[in-house]
């Protein structure tokens, strides 16, 4: 009675699992063992001569797997220990695949970076996390060059996005990199490696390194609802329990026959563990897309490469079944989508269902649950506004706001949502305090989200976190774009808010801007300093000049009352 979600489990879902006691360094080498021949990456960068002909290239399961071995046996033999942090600031691409992995065969922490971080925003985390390596696209080189000295990044590992791919395809798509205006030309130095010549170098003879499953495998930044991005440190075994709890609740998954569309950025949790940790564990293939804009490029390579399965964000399925050819594209491959990250809309699946044939449902999850903790059902009741139901061997419950008391499952009453199970993290590394208040002595994890839940177990978010964005999919600290603003030497005051994007299902960064005496700027000029200091999903798009702010009597800013403006605006 206490968890009424069971009689919606579908058939052959367990409300318990048998958890593999592996580490992630196992997942790889199982599937290496089992499918070697399978292909294990298939990388599309584009298509040409009306799709005749794909610009990348494939890799089985034994080939990435001696490519990490390479890698593994590289980083070791530079000083890369167990337990030291590596830094990993790259697109969707084998490289990151193999890098990852590399990591974990001897034993290093991942630190997952954004690829549009900006050096000011890069230096926080290789200063938190500190790392001493650091491996990026020859790219992003210029923005660590500026902050490097300031960092304790010893040894630098530069890839190119033509490393992994077979001759002659390697040439073609190297000629094509050098004659773009934004090319970064890098050789080796004391500290700087190119990863190319590393998987040339060393042989794929890595030291065989202990690990427990306990161990922290990542550091994924989050945000939260306040202060800078901490690090969330998940262990090999949350990592390995989530991806067996997807693989349980995705009841038609065939082991070795799946396609995986991989469009949503493996540097976020949601893309590493549902689209590469899931894939590798089913011995699936990933089908890597570095870049999914526009979505005509996520709709060409589901039609060409025949995707089955297909992670996303309610923006790239809006995208879709709004596009003005979609009936020209035949998407009838896709068998199942899980969309996370913003509020999917009913009429959005069932568009999406008429489309390709296939069940999109909406689901929740926390970086601090690794990241997935309710679903709802691929085949079985879906319920409109709903975030779903507790995969196995998750908890979740409701509490008052004021009392902290648990509520009565389907009792109607709004409160935070509060989720335990064995995929939630060790905690914030280096910030015991924050650990303490979001993870209690009895393991909850509270997520700040206010629900609500109904008689059968399923719950429904009524109210974001406190302030929090959610632009493109990803968190947007209010304060970082504010502290930003106040930069800005004709900016006096500023607060910043996520507008509701109906057509994109998820929020518009707005800045809320009064001018110092005297000024004048432009919405453009401010816009453009932002691009300076912050991340392309952080700068505001839209910038609204006032005189003067919303107040409390003490002088704090009405935030709330700036949103319900622009929702009163919108309707």
């Amino acid at each position: 009675m206490d968890k009424p979600w069971f009689s919606f489990y579908e058939k052959g879902v367990p409300q318990t699992i048998s958890y593999q006691n592996q580490n992630l360094n196992d997942l790889l080498i199982q599937a290496a063992h089992t499918v070697p021949s399978n292909t294990a990456t298939n990388f599309v960068l584009r298509y040409m001569l009306g799709g005749r002909l794909t610009i990348g290239g494939k890799m089985t399961y034994r080939t990435l797997n001696e490519q990490v071995d390479r890698l593994a046996t590289a980083l070791y033999q530079l000083g890369v220990r167990k337990g030291d942090r590596v830094a990993v600031m790259l697109p969707n691409s084998p490289h990151y695949i193999i890098s990852f992995f590399a990591a974990m065969r001897i034993g290093a922490i991942v630190v997952n970076t954004n690829p549009t971080y900006t050096s000011r925003e890069l230096q926080h985390q290789l200063e938190d996390s500190g790392a001493e390596t650091i491996i990026l696209l020859n790219l992003f080189w210029p923005r660590l060059r500026e902050i490097r000295r300031e960092t304790k990044i010893r040894r630098t590992i530069v890839a190119h996005i033509f490393d992994t791919l077979p001759f002659p395809m390697n040439l073609l798509v190297k000629s094509s990199q050098k004659k773009s205006p934004d090319w970064v030309e890098m050789h080796p130095e004391q500290d700087i490696f190119l990863f190319g010549h590393l998987l040339e170098k060393y042989g794929p003879t890595p030291p065989r390194v202990m690990m427990s499953t306990d161990e922290v495998a990542l550091f994924q930044y989050t945000g939260g609802t306040t202060g800078l991005p901490k690090a969330a440190m998940l262990t090999h075994r949350n990592l390995m329990v989530n991806t067996q709890q997807i693989d349980a609740w995705l009841v038609t998954g065939k082991r070795g026959q799946e396609k995986m569309m991989a469009a949503i950025p493996f540097f976020h949790v949601y893309g590493m563990t549902v689209a590469m940790l899931y894939s590798i564990f089913m011995g699936a293939e990933i089908i890597v897309v570095p870049n999914p804009r526009p979505i005509d490029n996520v709709m060409n390579i589901m039609q060409k490469e025949r995707a089955t399965i297909f992670p996303g964000v309610p923006a790239m399925y809006i995208g879709i079944i709004n596009h003005p050819k979609v009936a020209e594209y035949d998407l009838r491959s896709i068998k199942a989508c899980v969309s996370g990250s913003a509020p999917l809309p009913m009429e959005v699946q069932e568009r999406f269902g008429q489309l390709t044939g296939g069940r999109l449902v909406e689901g929740f999850g926390m970086t601090e649950c690794s990241p997935i903790a309710l679903v709802n059902p691929v085949y079985g009741t879906r319920k409109a506004g709903s975030i779903g139901i507790p995969v196995p061997d998750t908890d979740a419950k409701i509490i008052d706001l004021e009392t902290g008391v648990e509520m009565p499952i389907g009792g109607g009453g709004q409160g935070e949502l509060c989720v335990r199970g064995p995929q939630v993290m060790k905690g914030y590394w280096n910030q015991p305090e924050e650990t303490d208040l979001t993870v209690d002595a009895d393991g909850w994890l509270h997520t700040g989200d206010i629900c609500t839940s109904d008689s059968d177990g399923y719950f429904f978010i009524v109210d974001r976190k406190k302030d929090m964005i959610i632009a493109s999919g990803f968190k947007v600290l209010p304060r970082d774009v504010e502290e930003v603003l106040f930069m800005h030497p004709k900016v006096m005051e500023a607060v910043v808010v996520g507008v509701p994007n109906l057509a994109r299902g998820d929020d518009t960064v707005k800045a809320f801007v009064v001018s110092k005496a005297g000024e004048n700027p432009s919405a453009e000029e401010i816009r453009e300093f932002c691009k300076l200091h912050l991340a392309p999903y952080k700068v505001p798009r839209e910038i609204e000049f006032r005189t003067e702010l919303p107040k409390t009597m003490v002088g704090k800013v009405l935030r709330r009352v700036l949103l319900d403006e622009e929702k009163a605006k919108q309707k």
